[in-house]
């Protein structure tokens, strides 16, 4: 597991190899993250967007922007936590994903929490790279 806390959210993510929707033949390799996001402080936020690196093993970067994460923005109170899995493709048996989400507080003002950097390893890879 990866985490990280910023402005008292606290990031956490674990990903996990899809062997069962990859075709390494075909050089298609998927992983699943979960990611828990946890309220740490003392002011109620919401998360309104995502910002995704996602870099395979041959050093190709994808950016990924949208609004909120699997099509909800939720609002979390102090001690309130929220969790979703959401997946990546990548062409290489390895890569890494780092990002950030953009939060609001209450009184519209809005910061920046980074979502730790995390290792995308598959069974096919000879060696971690990561």
């Amino acid at each position: 597991m990866y985490s990280e806390t910023t402005h008292a959210i606290r990031v956490s993510v674990r990903p996990q190899f899809l062997e069962d929707q990859s075709s390494p033949r075909e050089s298609h390799y998927v992983w699943a993250y979960t990611v828990r996001i946890e309220n740490t402080g003392a002011e109620t936020v919401q998360l309104r967007s995502r910002h995704w690196h996602i870099t395979d093993a041959r050093g190709r970067v994808q950016e990924v922007r949208g609004a909120g994460v699997v099509g909800e923005q939720p609002v979390l109170s102090p001690g309130q936590s929220f969790e979703y899995t959401s997946g990546t493709p990548l062409s290489t048996p390895s890569g890494i994903m780092v990002g950030s989400y953009q939060m609001e507080r209450t009184d519209g003002s809005r910061f920046d929490v980074r979502i730790p950097a995390f290792s995308l390893d598959s069974p096919h890879e000879r060696g971690s790279l990561n």
